[in-house]
């Protein structure tokens, strides 16, 4: 099983090499799940429904109120590749992956893998009560299982993994994530390179979800690239939503 998983796991990294040109229906290549135009493909769950909208071929986000959006269906061994921006000092947002696309009673945000998206400034704007700064790695790609959602982290910071390098880019400049997730494992690409990864997660099928989170961010870029399933239990799946 450890040598499958190694097989497949290089195998979606070298299909993150090939341009996406010229393919043949057959194989796996990158489709859009934000077509440029409008929100096709996308349930609100908990935001306003001016809390999301496109403009100049961009998907924006307002920030307000705190919640999350889904997509239709779900999703279960796939590459997504994600270019975004900050527009705020300090502001937070995210990808949920492998969600249930539901919001806990009492919680604004579901359960799910989160793939953090936070503007450089957060740290410097988040002092603890003592005066110290939270790590700046928790600006640069941290990923960790939110509410409920169980992971093994690459490089742990407690339950959840920090970046081994610093890349994430500040407000106002384009980011460009590329997330490899199989089979409960998940490995983030920031800007051009590999830097995080989390094992094992509980869940390894479900909705992905886009965080507002108090700041206006933008997406020109959402793709992704499904890859074949593999070998999921019903408790690792999440709850299918009508």
């Amino acid at each position: 099983m450890k040598h499958s998983i190694t097989t497949l796991f290089c195998f979606s990294l070298t299909l993150l090499c090939i341009p996406n040109v010229g393919h043949s229906e057959d194989l796996p290549h990158y489709k859009p799940l934000f077509n440029g135009k409008d929100l096709t493909g996308w349930v609100n769950v908990n935001t306003d429904k001016d809390t999301w909208f496109v403009r100049d071929g961009m998907l924006i986000c307002t920030g307000h109120p705190i919640g999350v959006m889904r997509t239709e269906k779900q999703y279960e061994n796939f590459l997504l590749h994600v270019e975004w921006r900050h527009m705020e000092a300090g502001g937070n947002s995210g990808v949920f992956a492998w969600s249930e696309g539901t919001v806990p009673e009492g919680k604004r945000l579901p359960k799910g893998m989160e793939i953090q998206m936070l503007e450089l400034e957060w740290v410097n704007l988040h002092k603890k009560k003592d005066g110290t700064l939270p790590p700046i790695a928790y600006v640069h790609g941290e990923l960790f299982g939110a509410n409920g959602l169980t992971t093994i982290p690459d490089n742990p910071r407690g339950t959840r993994s920090k970046s081994i390098e610093n890349r994430c880019k500040g407000k106002g400049e384009w980011n460009v994530y590329d997330v490899v997730c199989v089979d409960g494992v998940v490995k983030l690409s920031v800007n051009g390179k590999f830097v995080n990864g989390v094992r094992n997660a509980s869940v390894k099928k479900g909705y992905l979800c886009l965080e507002s989170e108090g700041a206006e961010i933008q997406f020109r870029s959402i793709q992704i690239m499904e890859l074949p399933p593999g070998v999921t239990s019903k408790a690792q799946t999440a709850p299918l939503l009508k």
